[in-house]
């Protein structure tokens, strides 16, 4: 078992090494442009990763100790992401004031963009490190959610992904490895924001995720036996995920703005995953069940604050920004403005209905939910936007986003129709979560991501006729 032991080791604390052997290989291209260091650079960073991805199975079955195994494996992760991901942000800006001297708008949001990710990525390291800190003082098995496993899986592809555009040197080679690696100076940007906001999106949602598993335990030993001081902070957690949600629809906004609607569809859906998780962390940390959710509360103004913005304005002006560019006389007295007044209008009175309904169906809505019309109003604005390309259809694909905006309006209003609690379905059937989340990653990469997001949101929009029957449940 010694030669399994010592292998166990060299996969976990042959990591850091790596990595900054990496960073030397960055400074050398940054210095001298040689595209040796970068081949070399890429190759330190594959390795690590290919550690990475096989050091947790191994530290686990041949370490004496697996708990002190796993702690090793985290604080490499800490120390290798600590160095990665600011390095792919300098690099970038590196990229961008030397390569493009006159660098377009989208590029100059992916570095800024870029940054912002590498920040969240050490946020969320230090964070789970505080976090677990308090579950090992209570010897807690440190059971990883799903998100966590996937941000683990994800995060070393991705750190190598982005070393390779940011450090990317164009060069005549005779190396075929070296012409392999140039497609990645190809990958289109779209693409690119693809990744990195999935990945953003995954990193708040394990810190959302390790609030809600390790959260009591912190007050616990915070707050000791004062109930208000422990109510206080208790609301913070849900409160912060609220304005995550209404900072996923500003962003959603910023990307329409730059004409990135397919991009902007995936902050709404960031937002709506966000509006999940604040109230299933309220009902984790029991802040419905003490009462604070009763009558009008900071939390409960924050939360339909958040959705007006995330699923009733957002939309609403998407909607417009993308008939406003539109060059067509057909639609020069078209109302857009008119139809994007009335959704607005009609969601924020779908929110005041579901804020004062002292009569819910548990497991159902009454009315379509804000975030699922939301969804089912952008959906369309993704074919819009690339009929305007190739010209195909272009009239067929306006009519329909505005048939679907005034039909979301409408039945956002309906109440005496009841919609599936997509959320809880979801944790009752976690298959049927990850199945269709798969689907929509894999779709995103291919020119039918917005049909294939309308086809879901036209399934939940006629799923009453199926749903009618079943029982309520909470």
């Amino acid at each position: 078992m010694d030669i399994p032991k010592k292998f166990t080791a060299m996969l976990v604390y042959g990591r850091p090494p790596l990595v900054f052997g990496a960073m030397i290989c960055a400074i050398g291209v940054m210095w001298f442009s040689n595209p040796a260091f970068y081949l070399a650079g890429v190759i330190f960073l594959v390795i690590s990763m290919s550690f990475d991805l096989i050091d947790g199975w191994f530290s686990a079955r041949f370490q004496p100790n697996p708990l002190l195994a796993h702690l090793a494996d985290r604080v490499m992760d800490k120390v290798v992401y600590s160095i990665v991901f600011p390095l792919v942000a300098v690099g970038m800006m590196w990229r961008l004031l030397v390569f493009t001297p006159t660098p377009t708008r989208g590029q100059l949001l992916h570095a800024l963009f870029v940054l912002i990710l590498c920040v969240t990525v050490l946020i969320r390291d230090n964070f789970a490190h505080f976090m677990r800190g308090f579950a090992l003082r209570r010897d807690l098995d440190l059971e990883s959610s799903d998100l966590t496993r996937i941000r683990t899986v994800v995060a070393a592809p991705v750190g190598v992904l982005l070393y390779a555009v940011a450090f990317y040197v164009p060069s005549q080679s005779n190396s075929y490895l070296y012409d392999w690696l140039s497609l990645v100076n190809i990958i289109p940007l779209r693409d690119l924001f693809f990744i990195e906001i999935v990945f953003l999106i995954i990193n708040f949602g394990s810190i959302a995720g390790y609030c809600r598993k390790y959260g009591t335990l912190c007050l616990d030993e915070v707050c000791m036996e004062d109930d208000r001081l422990r109510r206080k902070i208790l609301a913070v957690f849900p409160n912060s995920l609220t304005v995550m949600n209404a900072m996923m629809g500003l962003l959603a906004v910023f990307f329409a703005y730059q004409g990135r609607i397919r991009e902007a569809y995936l902050f709404l859906v960031g937002a709506a995953i966000f509006d999940k998780l604040d109230g299933a962390l309220a009902r984790k940390l029991g802040l419905v069940e003490t009462g604070l959710t009763t009558g009008i509360t900071l939390g409960g103004i924050l939360d339909d604050v958040s959705d007006a913005v995330s699923f009733c304005i957002v939309p609403a002006w998407i909607f417009y920004l993308v008939f406003a560019e539109a060059a067509d006389p057909f639609l020069a007295h078209f109302p857009a403005k008119g139809i994007a007044v009335l959704y607005a209008l009609m969601g924020v009175c779908r929110l005041i209905f579901f804020t004062l309904d002292r009569s819910p169906i548990p497991g159902f809505f009454k009315g379509m939910p804000t975030p699922a019309a939301a969804l089912l109003v952008v959906a369309p604005l993704i074919m819009l936007h690339q009929a305007r390309s190739s010209g195909e259809w272009l009239h067929f694909w306006e009519f329909f986003s505005a048939g679907s905006m005034l039909l979301a309006a409408v039945l956002m209003n309906v109440y005496a129709l009841h919609y599936l609690h997509m959320g809880r379905f979801v944790d009752r059937r976690p298959w049927f979560g990850r199945l269709n989340l798969l689907l929509l990653v894999i779709s995103i990469f291919t020119p039918y991501f917005g049909y294939v997001a309308l086809t879901f949101m036209i399934l939940y929009t006629l799923s009453p006729i199926w749903t009618r029957r079943m029982e309520p449940k909470s």
